[in-house]
């Protein structure tokens, strides 16, 4: 294998594919990344055997074939080259010779028969929706995934595809985020599936706010084209909870809040707030909502915002990173609290198809 690359082209190619891999590899050849030329150009591969990306690099092929380099190495080295044409000759024992003006580098590799295989996708399975509502979806859901791992079927996000929507879900038990979005497809593309948190993150690394991204899915995987890239994905098998049921019913009262101004008051009130089970105590009265902390030993803070509120005065409270997370993450100016009482959960909404729901905590007066 020949080729003849820019160096700006292909480290942006390796910058996508080189979160995958493994850093505790089952097999050596995990830690590498495949290079693969032929008429179309470059294809970098990289795969941890539970996610997968392949782009396209344009690159000149003057001698088609592949190799496998390890991967950080190997982007380690483009990094360092001055910003000029970048030669790379893989000989028949997969020995890479590297060469950009007056740098060289040989760097060893294993063959790409020692490589996983790709996984292909029926195409008639497929679906596309436009990478700026995917990223917007996920953007709006993927902080409260869970992160314990002994409950696994909340370890992503759950992509549920029924009556012409796609609906996504993020919970840990504690919090639950949820996104919808119109979308045509045939009654047999209905399905649900759990994409893992890395494959999550990964997505969200390739996705822009121009063009399609195609989903194709099999029984165990799931597939995303976009901007010449491919993410494949294993899913997380195992029955994703009701979330429904957590949805609490209609609210009694509905409070239209300045979302930026809400966040920087919780924020600032939460520096007094020193740990996990700390929490920070919304009091509505007339006109008024008092935002405060007070954790022993420590001290406390209080803040006051001017609101429209008409309802009984109400005190409840809930964990301020749990509270903060979708003010940091929704575009909107104003968001609207929804309360029932005390003791139950808290729901922040947008004018959009979009809902929060959080478990108040119980706190000593």
């Amino acid at each position: 294998m020949k080729i003849a690359v820019t160096k700006e082209a292909l480290l942006e190619g390796l910058q996508r594919i080189q979160n995958v891999v493994s850093t505790r590899p089952t097999i050596p050849v995990l830690t590498n990344a495949l290079l693969e030329a032929d008429s179309e150009g470059l294809h970098l591969t990289t795969t941890d055997l539970e996610v997968g990306i392949r782009c396209r690099v344009e690159a000149r092929v003057e001698r088609a074939g592949s190799t496998t380099l390890p991967a950080r190495k190997f982007v380690s080295i483009i990094r360092e080259l001055p910003s000029s044409e970048i030669t790379i000759d893989v000989d028949s024992k997969n020995a890479a010779s590297i060469r950009c003006g007056a740098s060289y580098f040989k760097v060893y590799g294993l063959p790409k028969e020692d490589f996983p295989p790709f996984p292909s996708f029926e195409e008639e399975n497929s679906l596309t929706l436009k990478q700026a509502e995917l990223r917007d979806g996920l953007r709006k859901t993927s902080y409260a995934i869970s992160s314990d791992e002994a409950r696994f079927v909340l370890n992503g996000i759950l992509f549920s595809l029924t009556e012409n929507k796609l609906t996504l879900v993020a919970t840990d038990g504690r919090r639950l985020a949820l996104f919808d979005n119109e979308l045509e497809f045939p009654k047999s593309h209905e399905r649900d599936f759990i994409l893992p948190t890395k494959a999550v993150t990964e997505l969200q690394r390739l996705l822009s706010d121009e063009g399609d991204v195609v989903i194709s899915s099999s029984a165990n995987l799931v597939s995303f084209n976009l901007n010449g890239s491919q993410l494949v994905s294993k899913l997380v098998d195992g029955n994703y909870p009701n979330y429904r049921q957590v949805i609490p019913g209609e609210a009694k009262e509905r409070v239209a809040l300045e979302r930026e101004a809400f966040l920087n008051c919780v924020r600032r009130v939460s520096l007094l707030s020193t740990d996990k089970t700390s929490s920070v105590r919304l009091t509505f009265t007339k006109n008024n909502l008092d935002i405060s902390a007070n954790t022993p030993d420590v001290g406390e803070a209080k803040e006051s915002m001017s609101l429209n509120y008409k309802g009984p005065d109400m005190s409840i409270a809930f964990n301020p990173e749990f509270l903060m997370d979708p003010l940091r993450n929704l575009p909107n100016d104003e968001v609207y609290l929804e309360l029932i009482d005390e003791m139950s959960p808290g729901v922040i909404k947008i004018q959009t198809p979009f809902l929060y729901v959080i478990m108040p905590m119980r706190v000593s007066t």
